[in-house]
C-alpha cells in the first residue's frame, strides 16, 4: 500500500453480496474461501469469483498485516499539520515525493481547512521524531511551518471503509 492514492475512477458497483464479503474480510483477509462463504452465507466458488472481481476492479487495492507500532519499537506517533509556503504545483507534488519517501511516514493526506497536508508518523522515541523533523521538514524551504501533536492514547483505530 506505499503510496496508495486515491484513484480518478469512479465507484464500483457493489451489491449486498460483496458489501457482506468486502466487511468480512476488511475484519480477517486470511479467511479461507469456505471460512468466508460461511459468513457471508453464499458458496466459495462465488466468493472465489467476487474477490478476483473486486480485486481486479481496484475496490480491494492490497491485502496486508496491521502491526502494533509499540510492539516493533515505534512507541510514538505523532500527527503533524504542515502548511507549505507555496502551493505551485511542482513544490506540491515534491513535498508528496518527499512524504512517500520518508520510511517515518505512514500516512500523509492532502487537506482543506487550516493546513495544506497532515502526515502521521511512527518512530522510537523524541530523539528520532527530532531527527525525522530535521531531515524532512526544517530542511525543506517550501514548508512555512508545521504543528505536531504527540499521541498520548490511541481510542479508535480501525483500518477499514464502511461498506
Amino acid at each position: 500500500m506505499t503510496g496508495t492514492q486515491p484513484n480518478s475512477r469512479s465507484a464500483v458497483p457493489l451489491d449486498e453480496l460483496d458489501r457482506r464479503i468486502l466487511a468480512a474480510l476488511q475484519q480477517d483477509n486470511r479467511l479461507s474461501f469456505a471460512e468466508l462463504a460461511e459468513r457471508v452465507a453464499s458458496s466459495a466458488a462465488s466468493c472465489m469469483r467476487r474477490v478476483k472481481r473486486l480485486r481486479d476492479a481496484g475496490v480491494i487495492i492490497a491485502d496486508v498485516s496491521i502491526l502494533d507500532p509499540v510492539a516493533v519499537g515505534k512507541s510514538l506517533t505523532a500527527v503533524i499539520s504542515i502548511d507549505l509556503e507555496a502551493e505551485q504545483r511542482d513544490l506540491v507534488d515534491a513535498f508528496k515525493r518527499q512524504m512517500r519517501a520518508a520510511p517515518e511516514v505512514t500516512q500523509c493526506y492532502m487537506v482543506t481547512g487550516g493546513a495544506d497536508f497532515v502526515v502521521i508518523v511512527n518512530v522510537e522515541d523524541i530523539d528520532a521524531y527530532e531527527a525525522f523533523t530535521r531531515k524532512w521538514l526544517y530542511s525543506n524551504p517550501n514548508i512555512r511551518k508545521f504543528r505536531s501533536m504527540i499521541m498520548l492514547d490511541r481510542v479508535k483505530f480501525e483500518p477499514r471503509v464502511a461498506v
